[in-house]
């Protein structure tokens, strides 16, 4: 046995005697129990204070005019896609790398969901693809900020200026990212958010809607609370009047105070936890960056990259196994890890419905094909980063090339 494998089989003992680390935890404590435990107390638990205080913070710090609460990232796409006026027969131009939601909303329309490539380097939906989309039944752009990396907004608003389509941006990821130094939520029509339990911030599940347009707010906050009538909720406290209208078929997608007071925890702590995340990036592409096997994430140094993800990725032909394989390697050895995204026209549901190919869209396929997406997140300890870096190269010297 020669030195390297000695080194790498001490490494692996030490791995294989830990906990596992799980992919993803979040980063709650007393400052959760306490917010939750006095919405309980108020005796108010469904939306209205403390979600209002939440959504008045949230705008503060992404320096929006408004911002709507709802239950999940998915009903902020829903009812932002709504208030555009998206219809049956309409296509939505977005990004075949991304999670479900992205797309299934569109579908919730019985609209089209029109997919463009993304940017080899970011991951990001390609701008110039954007435009060789369009066509007369585009109804909106919807790119999204893959693992919290700002898509190329620049690019993409002019697209959307030239053919005066709106732009509603999927930034699950993407709190709290800055874009040329001004944060992720007030740059387009519409920006929606996620708080589920991986995400940068938690309220267990939830989401945001943030806009700067005064129709499209209104719209958003009375589909969400099942379409009745501006200030109907304020009939159950002492301004309010027990008389209310429908005016539109809308949906229940309002936050509860319950999970707004565990979002004002959240928030007061973003900074801290996104630092945190950030340290874990640089930890990692440092111990990544001396081997050629691997391609480390790009982070534009002109934006603010929110860290959600840790994207890594192979190159395979420097390989002996494929990347399930390194997967499993590195759950053998206690280590969670995850892949982000099976490319949504790769899907059952959407091979069927337009007959998509993986080879529809080579660049989202290939680079999916080789991605990793390692454990980055704040309630990580120092000894956790050394064991994932550890398990990475220790993988990587019983199976590189």
């Amino acid at each position: 046995m020669n030195k390297d494998q000695m080194v790498s089989f001490t490494v692996a003992e030490r791995i294989a005697s830990r906990p596992f680390l799980p992919f993803a935890l979040p980063d709650t404590g007393e400052e959760e129990i306490r917010e939750v435990a006095t919405a309980i107390k108020s005796g108010w638990i469904t939306a209205e204070p403390r979600t209002t205080q939440f959504e008045k913070e949230f705008a503060d710090a992404v320096g929006a005019k408004h911002a709507i609460a709802v239950n999940s990232g998915t009903a902020a796409l829903h009812i932002a896609l709504e208030a555009a006026g998206v219809k049956k027969g309409d296509e939505v131009i977005t990004t075949p790398y991304t999670f479900a939601a992205t797309s299934a909303v569109i579908r919730y329309f019985d609209a089209t969901p029109v997919f463009v490539d993304v940017d080899p380097l970011t991951l990001n939906i390609d701008p110039v693809g954007i435009e060789a989309a369009i066509t007369q039944k585009t109804k909106a752009i919807l790119p999204v900020h893959i693992a919290g990396l700002p898509a190329d907004m620049n690019a993409i608003h002019g697209v959307a200026e030239r053919f005066h389509l709106p732009l509603i941006e999927d930034a699950a990821h993407a709190f709290p990212a800055k874009y040329n130094g001004t944060t992720i939520g007030s740059l387009s029509d519409m920006t929606c958010f996620s708080f589920s339990a991986t995400e940068t911030i938690t309220t267990g599940e939830g989401g945001m809607l943030c806009t700067e347009n005064d129709e499209y707010a209104d719209r958003c906050r009375m589909m969400a609370q099942y379409g009745i009538s501006k200030d109907a909720w304020k009939r159950y406290t002492a301004e309010g009047s027990w008389y209310y209208e429908i005016v539109s078929p809308g949906f229940k997608y309002y936050m509860s105070d319950i999970a707004a007071g565990m979002g004002l925890a959240q928030l007061r702590k973003a900074d801290s936890m996104l630092e945190k995340r950030r340290a874990i990036a640089r930890a990692y592409n440092t111990g990544f960056s001396q081997f050629p096997h691997f391609q480390l994430p790009y982070d534009n140094p002109s934006h603010r990259h929110a860290w959600h993800l840790y994207m890594l990725r192979l190159n395979l032909d420097m390989l002996a196994i494929d990347r399930a394989l390194f997967v499993e390697e590195l759950r053998k050895r206690h280590i969670g890890v995850s892949v982000h995204f099976i490319p949504l026209h790769t899907h059952p549901y959407y091979r069927q419905l337009y007959g998509c190919k993986p080879e529809d869209f080579p660049v989202a396929y290939r680079e999916y094909m080789r991605e990793i997406s390692l454990p980055i997140y704040s309630k990580m300890t120092e000894n956790d980063v050394e064991d994932v870096i550890d398990a990475v190269v220790d993988v990587l010297m019983q199976f590189g090339r």
